[in-house]
C-alpha cells in the first residue's frame, strides 16, 4: 500500500489532521508509528460514541502501527473540564480502578489484544513530586489556558475555575511526552488538550505529535452527543436485542452518519447503499444491515441474526417480548385514567407526554392501539401496556 492510499484510509471519517504534511512525511518513512488515544475511566461502560476513536485505532492497527491505549487512571481523579461550565467532581481512586478494569475487557471487542499496549498515566504521574509538576506547569501560560471557550466563558462570567482544572490539559499533554507519541487521536472537543501535548513535546525536545480529531457521534436523538447521562446512548455491553432495537430507532438521515463513523464497510459499499435508497430501496432494509454489523461485532453473527428475527416478529408482526416489567398500581377509587397509569408505570415521563403519545397512536393495550385520552382502567384488571416500539409493562390495577 502506498503512503497516499494509507493516508486516504486514515482520513476516513476524520474531522481534522494537524499537520497533514507531517503525517505524510512519517508515513513515507515506512516506520511503525506510536498512536495514542486516552480514555478517562469515568463510567464503567463504553458506548458506541467511544468506539468512534477505538475504530480508528483498529484502522491504524491494521495498517501496521503501534497502538497505545491510555487509561487515564490519574487524570480521571482530576476530572476533564472540557465542555463543562462548572467544576467537575473528581472520582475516587476506587471508582477509577473499578471502571478501568472493565475498559480492558471491552476494548478487545474491537482491538487485537496482541497488538495493543494498554498504559496507565499513573505509571509516570504518581512518581512525580511537586517540583516535577511545577516544571511541567512552567511550560504553559495562563493566557493560553484561557483560550478554550470552556475556561474563557467561565472566567468572563466570574464562575470559579479551580487550579487543578488547569492541570488537566497539562497532564494530558505530558502523557504524550511520557509515551513518545507520534500521533494522538481525540474528539473535536479535545483539540486544545491535544495541542498542549504537541507544544510540551517541543519543550522536551521531541518531535511534536500529529493530531487527528474525530467527530463527536450524535446520540439516538440525532441532536446531542451520545451520552449515558442524556439516555441517548447504545452501550457496547447491552443485550443484542436491545442494541439492535436502538439502532433501528435512529432516523434515516442519522443512519448514514452511523455508517460513516461506526461501520467497517468500504466507503464504496456505503455509497452504493445510498444510491440504492435513492433509487427506491427501503431505508429500513439498509438499517437492518447496519444493526446486524454492529450487533455481530459486540456479540456474534448468530446473535445478530436472532436480533433481526426478534425485531421483525415484535415490531412488524405485533409480537410482545417474553419478559417485561410487572407492576401493581393502586386505582384509588376503583379506576385510574390511562395517562396517570402510563406515568405511574414509568412508560411516559408525564401525563402530558402520555396524551401526546396517545394522539400519535403510539399507545397499545394488549396489542390494540387506543385513541381515547379519557380512557379509564378499572380495578381488578391486568393488561400489557405498550408505548412506542420498545416500552412494555404488564400492569395489574388494584
Amino acid at each position: 500500500m502506498t503512503s497516499f492510499e494509507e493516508l486516504a484510509q486514515i482520513k476516513r471519517g476524520a474531522d481534522e489532521i494537524l499537520v497533514e504534511a507531517e503525517l505524510v512525511e512519517r508515513l513515507k518513512s515506512g516506520k511503525s508509528l506510536r498512536i495514542k488515544a486516552g480514555f478517562d475511566p469515568t463510567a464503567p461502560d463504553l458506548h458506541l460514541g467511544h468506539t468512534v476513536l477505538i475504530n480508528k485505532l483498529r484502522q491504524f492497527q491494521e495498517l501496521g502501527h503501534e497502538i497505545l491505549f491510555l487509561i487515564g487512571d490519574f487524570t480521571g481523579m482530576i476530572g476533564d473540564p472540557t465542555g463543562k461550565n462548572v467544576t467537575r467532581k473528581p472520582l475516587t481512586r476506587e471508582d477509577v480502578l473499578a471502571n478501568a478494569a472493565t475498559y480492558e475487557h471491552q476494548i478487545y471487542k474491537i482491538l487485537d489484544p496482541e497488538k495493543t499496549t494498554v498504559m496507565f498515566n499513573s505509571q509516570w504521574m504518581a512518581g512525580m513530586n511537586a517540583a516535577d509538576l511545577i516544571q511541567v506547569a512552567a511550560k504553559h501560560t495562563v493566557a493560553r489556558m484561557l483560550e478554550p471557550d470552556d475556561f474563557s466563558k467561565r472566567y468572563a462570567s466570574n464562575q470559579p475555575i479551580a487550579i487543578h482544572e488547569f492541570l488537566y490539559p497539562l497532564i494530558q499533554g505530558y502523557d504524550s511526552v511520557a509515551m513518545k507519541a507520534d500521533l494522538e487521536l481525540g474528539g473535536t472537543d479535545q483539540k486544545f488538550n491535544l495541542l498542549v501535548g504537541r507544544e510540551l513535546q517541543k519543550h522536551y525536545g521531541q518531535k511534536p505529535q500529529v493530531i487527528l480529531t474525530m467527530p463527536i457521534l450524535e446520540g439516538l436523538d440525532g441532536v446531542q452527543k451520545m451520552s449515558k447521562s442524556l439516555d441517548n446512548y447504545i452501550g457496547i455491553n447491552e443485550p443484542a436485542d436491545e442494541m439492535f432495537g436502538k439502532l433501528m430507532s435512529v432516523s434515516d438521515d442519522l443512519m448514514w452518519r452511523y455508517f460513516e463513523l461506526l461501520s467497517f464497510r468500504p466507503l464504496g459499499e456505503i455509497r452504493q447503499l445510498k444510491q440504492d435508497v435513492q433509487q427506491g430501496m427501503n431505508p429500513r432494509d439498509v438499517k437492518f444491515q447496519l444493526g446486524q454489523e454492529i450487533v455481530a461485532r459486540f456479540h456474534d453473527q448468530a446473535a445478530a441474526e436472532q436480533a433481526l428475527a426478534t425485531f421483525i416478529a415484535r415490531f412488524q408482526k405485533g409480537a410482545m417480548p417474553d419478559e417485561m416489567p410487572e407492576l401493581t398500581i393502586d386505582a384509588n377509587g376503583g379506576e385510574i385514567k390511562i395517562a396517570n397509569l402510563l406515568k405511574d408505570a414509568s412508560l411516559t415521563g408525564s401525563t402530558s407526554d402520555a396524551f401526546r403519545m396517545i394522539k400519535q397512536g403510539a399507545v397499545r393495550i394488549d396489542g390494540e392501539r387506543i385513541t381515547d385520552k379519557g380512557l379509564s382502567i378499572a380495578a381488578g384488571n391486568t393488561h400489557v401496556f405498550q408505548v412506542g416500539k420498545r416500552r412494555f409493562a404488564r400492569v395489574t390495577v388494584t
